[in-house]
């Protein structure tokens, strides 16, 4: 019985994990915002440190390189970033970000649509029970 309880949690957690994505791309598609989660999720990596390697930026977004090189492309053709030189190793190209347009506050309201109705203290549950779930994990590595 045990058993069977805790072996949906992967169901619970990759059902959820989906609706919040499904959740904030209509919502980027109603704001008639250019850009899909996945886009945005880089962009927001550059906003908060600009000019970064792609290699860098892969490992902050989990993302592996083929996957992250077809977002970069597509931004870049979006004119919302754009490749430069590395100031120190020209073998070497940073990403930054071209004049973008602040979408930060209008996400971050989309974002809090799956945090109504919840406290301080759910938040503070849910977020060690994710990090011990991850962190359990980690140690099989």
């Amino acid at each position: 019985m045990l058993r069977e309880k805790y072996s949906q949690y992967s169901f619970i957690l990759d059902r959820t994990a989906r609706r919040v994505k499904q959740y904030a791309q209509n919502s980027f598609l109603q704001g008639a915002f250019d850009v899909t989660i996945d886009q945005w999720s880089i962009l927001k990596i550059l906003y908060e440190e600009d000019a970064m390697t792609q290699k860098e930026i892969a490992e902050r977004s989990g993302k592996d390189q083929p996957t992250l090189t077809r977002i970069v492309d597509i931004l870049i053709k979006k004119q919302l970033a754009q490749r430069v030189e590395h100031p120190e190793d020209r073998r070497c190209l940073h990403l930054k970000l071209t004049e973008v347009e602040e979408l930060s506050p209008a996400v971050k309201s989309i974002r809090m649509k799956a945090w109504e109705n919840l406290s301080e203290e759910d938040f503070e549950s849910f977020t060690r029970i994710l990090n011990t779930i991850y962190n359990n994990l980690n140690q099989q590595s």
